[in-house]
């Protein structure tokens, strides 16, 4: 890939600056992401960092990933599961995906829940909103454990578990 990068005109490494302008992300947090460990560069003779184009999907899955609130912690271990010596492959990416899919639909049916009965009695024990009168008579749901009982989704581990763990 690189050749044909090259014999097109196109760098197949990119300056700090470059990086941060195209992935959206300021030079600091490029730093950062590279002490965490998450991207890696080269340094010229100059000691100034290049790093390769494939960074820019790196980059990009972490941001995407935080965003979800997947933690750092867990984006560096995924991503040290990449190849470092090369691009991930299509393979890759899927596999690494398909390890969050679980995860990734539980946070959604929290959401959705959040989104749909927030407005409603949620079980946490306030006893405010008129509903609460019908849903959670005399805080009934405060014998099934703490917070909000009507909002949480179990996750699988909990189901499994018989835990009650919640998916927020």
């Amino acid at each position: 890939m690189n050749d044909a990068l090259q014999k097109a005109g196109i760098s197949p490494t990119l300056t700090v600056g470059e990086v941060a302008r195209r992935s959206g992300v300021t030079v600091s947090t490029l730093h950062f992401y590279e002490a965490q460990g998450l991207i890696d560069s080269t340094r010229t003779a100059g000691n100034q960092r290049r790093y390769p184009r494939t960074v820019l999907r790196r980059v990009a899955f972490v941001r995407v990933a935080q965003r979800v609130g997947i933690s750092l912690a867990d984006i560096g271990t995924a991503l040290a599961t990449l190849p470092a010596s090369c691009a991930p492959s299509r393979e890759d990416w899927a596999r690494l995906s398909a390890s969050w899919r679980t995860e990734l639909d539980e946070r959604m049916a929290q959401l959705q829940k959040l989104r749909d009965t927030l407005d409603d009695c949620i079980g946490c024990g306030c006893l405010s909103i008129d509903r609460c009168k019908l849903r959670n008579p005399l805080d009934r749901l405060g014998a099934e454990g703490q917070g909000p009982q009507r909002l949480l989704v179990r996750t699988a581990a909990a189901k499994q578990n018989g835990k009650p763990q919640d998916a927020a």
